[in-house]
């Protein structure tokens, strides 16, 4: 996670247009990329909420990374054993259906979700709209690994800089090396 630089940075365009994109497609009033760090989730985009992080113990996202492979929906969160007595659910802002497509590298680590979430509850989530959300997870899957892609480059580009400016100095040194020994013979 702390390798994409990604957690409390600033937010992105980029992702935001991601998740309203999700909330409008969706019919949410909520739409979040979300990302799991060990005691909290934190929000790299967020529509329609207005807090940054929530505790790790209470987030819906939390359960939706345990299975990277599938979807998460809760359809109504007060009838769900494992949210009903959630403070997100009891309390603001007032969560009764979540649908959270996981986030996951190319070595299979789930780093958060994008998910949609409503106070209203739902009577589905159809093979559709799970298609949808999880096209759109891909999409901010492929903008994080093409920024790590670009600082990649540019961390290339750098070390070959250095490298060729090292090399002039070795030649130059060898150069003048070589312009010694062939007075000295001489």
């Amino acid at each position: 996670m702390r390798e994409t630089k990604l957690l409390d940075s600033p937010a992105e365009l980029r992702f935001d247009r991601i998740t309203r994109m999700a909330q409008r497609s969706l019919g949410t009033k909520i739409a979040l990329v979300s990302l799991i760090d060990a005691d909290r989730q934190w929000f790299k985009s967020n529509v329609g909420l207005d807090v940054q992080e929530t505790p790790r113990d209470v987030a819906f996202c939390d359960h939706a990374i345990r299975t990277p492979e599938d979807i998460t929906v809760v359809l109504d969160a007060a009838k769900d054993n494992r949210f009903a007595r959630n403070p997100l659910v009891t309390g603001d802002p007032s969560i009764s259906f979540y649908a959270g497509a996981p986030l996951v590298t190319k070595d299979g680590q789930a780093l958060g979700t994008l998910c949609v979430i409503d106070s209203e509850p739902r009577t589905e989530f159809s093979e559709e709209d799970r298609q949808l959300l999880s096209d759109l997870a891909e999409t901010v899957m492929n903008e994080i690994n093409l920024a790590e892609a670009q600082q990649e480059n540019a961390d290339l580009s750098l070390i070959n800089d250095e490298l060729q400016h090292r090399m002039g100095n070795m030649y130059a040194h060898i150069s003048g090396l070589n312009t010694m020994i062939s007075r000295t013979d001489a």
